[in-house]
């Protein structure tokens, strides 16, 4: 059982998304979305700077889907059940969802995943095995988009995490009308 792609991406276009809770799948538009900057504000904070230097991974993009979404779900409390696995992965075959991953010697160390429409990426999760994985994969997201000329990068909600390189917030109301210019203009 999965979610249908055409119902997926057109909620994304929407600003709604869904998380699975209790058995069963919720759809979200939180009052306060959080965003993370493509300009000048995207911060890199100063001991990652060390260890981007120190290049202590090989980044990769869309090789391992589903082993970074499950690497997502290994936590106490998940969202990511089968039916998100399934229909995120349904998106990725089709182009519409991608990941970064961070990879060593001894295999995937981090990375993230999301969701790919014109001018608009939405994150949806991320993992660490090693320090600073997932911050180097979010660093190399930015760095991607901003060569493509993307124009938000969303990630649903603030958090502590994410503030530190930058991320701020929009009401519903705003996000709704930066996520729409975005969509228009990358037409």
């Amino acid at each position: 059982m999965s979610i249908p792609p055409e119902v997926l991406l057109d909620a994304y276009a929407k600003g709604v998304f869904p998380m699975a809770h209790g058995g069963e799948i919720r759809w979200f538009s939180p009052e306060m979305r959080g965003l993370v900057p493509l300009d000048d504000r995207f911060h890199i904070p100063h001991g990652l700077c060390r260890a981007l230097k120190r290049r202590p991974f090989e980044i990769r993009w869309d090789g391992a889907f589903r082993e970074v979404m499950l690497a997502c779900s290994e936590r106490e409390e998940t969202w990511i059940d089968e039916v998100i696995l399934e229909s995120y992965c349904q998106l990725h075959a089709l182009g519409f969802a991608r990941s970064v991953e961070c990879w060593d010697d001894e295999g995937l160390q981090g990375g993230l995943y999301g969701v790919e429409l014109p001018g608009v990426f939405f994150g949806e999760s991320m993992f660490s095995r090693k320090t600073d994985a997932s911050k180097i994969a979010l660093v190399a997201l930015v760095e991607n988009l901003r060569e493509r000329g993307f124009k938000l990068l969303d990630s649903q909600w603030m958090t502590p995490h994410l503030r530190q390189f930058g991320g701020y917030e929009l009401s519903r109301r705003d996000y709704h009308f930066a996520l729409r210019d975005a969509l228009r203009e990358s037409e």
